[in-house]
């Protein structure tokens, strides 16, 4: 049993997400979205900090995975964004979590197999995948997201490493 934290991080709203992953099994443990009050950066930045910490101390991840940056609609906002990241960064490795991080469209294609997929297509496979009774929150499953991504990527590197050798390109 695995517990991993993913986030999706936003200066305005925060997604996280919380699954326990087994073997190949993910199941669903807790999501929600930390919604950042109209105040100055330094003080968005701390709220998400300490949300992140009080997640970590409810939960007890034993890692975290967090989405990268990505080219948003200006430079300002893609500066705002890796500082959000930054605090949640923080706040994981500040509690000893390994962090990981992925891409939007590597988390896309793990998730609903096509990097390209839009909020609703992700919203529905996380509600499928984790036998939700309804989707969850658009940041919400966005985290949800990145640690099913984490969880898949995990599990395939102990394929890997288990396999005793390859033979035309298949793991023996």
């Amino acid at each position: 049993m695995t517990l991993i934290l993913g986030v999706d991080p936003g200066s305005l709203k925060t997604g996280f997400g919380i699954i326990d992953c087994q073997g190949s099994s993910n199941s669903y443990v807790a999501s929600g979205v930390i919604r950042i009050p109209a105040l100055g950066l330094p003080e968005r930045l701390k709220v998400i900090f300490d949300s992140i910490n009080e997640i970590i101390a409810e939960y007890s991840p034993e890692e975290m995975a967090i989405e990268q940056v990505f080219m948003a609609k200006s430079a300002a906002s893609a500066l705002k964004l890796g500082q959000a990241r930054g605090a949640a960064i923080v706040a994981a490795v500040n509690q000893s979590l390994p962090v990981a991080e992925y891409e939007a469209r590597k988390v896309k294609q793990s998730v609903v197999g096509n990097g390209a997929a839009d909020k609703h297509q992700m919203q529905h496979m996380i509600k499928t995948l984790l036998r939700l009774p309804a989707p969850p929150q658009e940041d919400a499953a966005d985290a949800l997201g990145v640690a099913i991504c984490h969880a898949n990527t995990r599990q395939h590197m102990i394929r890997i490493a288990s396999a005793s050798s390859f033979r035309r390109g298949r793991m023996v």
